[in-house]
């Protein structure tokens, strides 16, 4: 806040009003001061015109900083702190301070005390129960000052003595708040398109000529009568009476009452003269006639005048309703133009409420401020829903990735407060990722279990292939040693018989020994020379040759050097080829 220097009631001090939003000024502008209309504040900053304060007002001021500077140290003891009076701005707007602390926290408002706020204040009572013009006007400091609360005190004084004295804490209101700042901008829009009229003075009736006075004297017969005098009278005057459609001001209004109320006391005044004159006549038929059709005459044009000036009064409030309920309407359709589907409308009730503002008014620039001031108020709330609409509009683009999430979002924008739709959006996006890990997990775990099963099922498949395999080469091992076991018995066949055939000439016709029995059918078994020597008996062999041929022993059995017996056809075959090659007369087996 920028403190100004100034004196409060001092022409700085009012030039410095004229350029700025005053705290002073917004319970008028909100149309809840007991003091001003808001026409008459919008009439004062369009033109610049302020009434002249009279005397009596003026010493109610001076009281009432009087009282206030009185009730300033008490205030001091309940805030605990020292109060100062100043005047401070905030851009383009500005408050009077009956008093604030030194570091701004706190601010004082005092009031006169009245019947009112005595009735207001009572035990129990918070700053939020205070009138709305009160609360307005701390609002709008507190805005200003950017303190955290306000005192207000309303005191009694005689003298210098304290009468009476209440006092309580208002806290700051932030619907007030903006329903004030949304206040200024269409007072100041209000103040812009301002057109001047006639300064309206309270009607008062012009002067009646009126039907002159009537009498009739008789005695027996007419003595005197100034019947015919009063008739043209008459006839003058119901001709000069105004038609429904002149009636157009609250002036012409007023005199057509008055008009009225003039036949109706000219009818009751012929009354009266015919029946003073049938007391005292026997009979005077023409002048009856003639004040009974006067009468008459008057009586049918009265009561045209009071049905018109009755039907011409309820146009008039119709029309100004009419009005008020087109600016309202104008003033949304201004609105929807930059909001699109969020459009908003106006209350069904519309021209209801605002026929309920003007019940009991009488006259017409009484009806039209009041329509005014509830016109004001209705685009004061529309423009705060349009700007709580076009907030939340922005929140909800702040999460375009979910808009799926909010089909509703006509609704929550036209219905929930701004902070409220935050919450709403953080719950129902908080709900949704909630459901989507969900069902992400119960995703990754079918792929994990469909994982597991492609795996299972492709080692199954692998297993039952390396088997088949396994088994194939299996059989193929069995075949091929069984192939190559027939081709070395072959071979040895056909090497023994070479042998035979080679070593036959040196040997005699000697028939060689049986071979003696070996253990070399059985799987594993082992032998040693012995058994190999008498298996290729008359041939021998040692250690060393089989050693050269390529067969080592197995194992040992004390000085014994065993072999495996299953390499006995190896090592027969081996011992052929060895032969062969020294022979030279056998070619070798492929």
């Amino acid at each position: 806040m920028k403190i100004v220097k100034l004196i409060q009631s001092t022409p700085e001090w009012h030039q410095h009003r004229a350029q700025h939003l005053n705290a002073s000024d917004t319970p008028a502008m909100l149309g809840c001061s007991s003091y001003k209309t808001r026409a008459e504040l919008v009439h004062e900053v369009a033109t610049g015109l302020v009434p002249e304060v009279d005397a009596a007002t003026q010493k109610r001021f001076d009281d009432g900083h009087r009282y206030e500077a009185l009730a300033r140290p008490l205030a001091e003891k309940i805030v605990g702190d020292e109060l100062y009076p100043c005047v401070g701005t905030e851009g383009k707007f500005s408050a009077s301070f009956d008093g604030i602390t030194l570091l701004e926290e706190t601010i004082f408002e005092h009031k006169s005390l009245n019947d009112a706020l005595r009735a207001v204040m009572r035990d129990g009572c918070r700053g939020q129960d205070l009138p709305l013009q009160y609360r307005a006007q701390m609002e709008h400091q507190l805005m200003v000052s950017g303190a955290d609360r306000a005192l207000f005190m309303a005191s009694k004084w005689e003298g210098s003595e304290l009468v009476e004295e209440l006092h309580t804490w208002y806290m700051p209101d932030p619907e007030l708040r903006a329903r004030i700042v949304a206040g200024w901008e269409q007072f100041e829009a209000d103040v812009s398109a301002f057109e001047p009229t006639p300064a309206r003075a309270e009607p008062v009736a012009a002067p009646i000529a009126g039907f002159g006075a009537l009498t009739i004297r008789v005695e027996g017969r007419v003595i005197a009568s100034n019947m015919d005098a009063f008739k043209a009278n008459a006839e003058a005057f119901l001709a000069q009476l105004p038609r429904a459609e002149q009636l157009q001001t609250d002036q012409d209004f007023v005199d057509a009452e008055a008009a009225v109320k003039a036949c109706s006391e000219a009818e009751a005044r012929i009354k009266a003269a015919t029946e003073s004159t049938l007391g005292e006549m026997v009979d005077i038929d023409a002048l009856l006639r003639t004040a009974g059709s006067v009468s008459e005459a008057i009586r049918a044009a009265r009561l045209v005048l009071e049905k018109a000036v009755k039907a011409e009064k309820e146009n008039r409030r119709a029309q100004i309703v009419a009005a008020g309920a087109n600016a309202v309407r104008a003033h949304f359709d201004s609105i929807n133009a930059s909001l699109g589907q969020h459009r908003i409308q106006p209350v069904q009730s519309l021209q209801l409420d605002l026929a309920a503002v003007i019940k009991g008014k009488k006259s017409l620039s009484s009806m039209q401020d009041a329509v005014s001031t509830a016109v004001a108020n209705l685009k004061i709330e529309a423009s705060q829903q349009a700007d709580r609409v076009r907030a939340n509009v922005a929140i909800l683009d702040q999460h375009q990735q979910h808009a799926s999430l909010f089909a509703d979002r006509v609704q929550l924008c036209a219905t929930k407060a701004p902070d409220d739709l935050r919450n709403l959006v953080a719950a129902r996006i908080s709900e949704h990722e909630a459901r989507e890990a969900e069902r992400l997990e119960r995703e990754r775990e079918r792929i994990r279990q469909e994982e597991a099963a492609r795996v299972e099922r492709e080692q199954r498949e692998v297993q039952a292939r390396q088997q088949r395999e396994e088994e194939q080469r299996q059989r193929q091992a069995e075949e091929d040693a069984r192939a190559e076991q027939r081709r070395q018995e072959s071979e040895i066949a056909e090497a023994a018989e070479a042998v035979e055939k080679a070593v036959a000439p040196a040997a005699g016709t000697a028939t060689p020994a049986a071979h003696a029995p070996v253990a070399a059918d059985r799987p594993g078994a082992r032998i040693n020379l012995g058994e190999i020597n008498a298996a290729i008996a008359p041939l021998k062999i040692d250690a060393g040759g089989l050693a050269e041929l390529g067969f080592t022993p197995v194992a040992t059995d004390r000085a014994s050097k065993l072999f495996d017996a299953g390499q006995l056809d190896a090592m027969k075959l081996a011992m052929i080829r060895s032969l062969q090659r020294v022979r030279g007369a056998v070619p070798r087996a492929a």
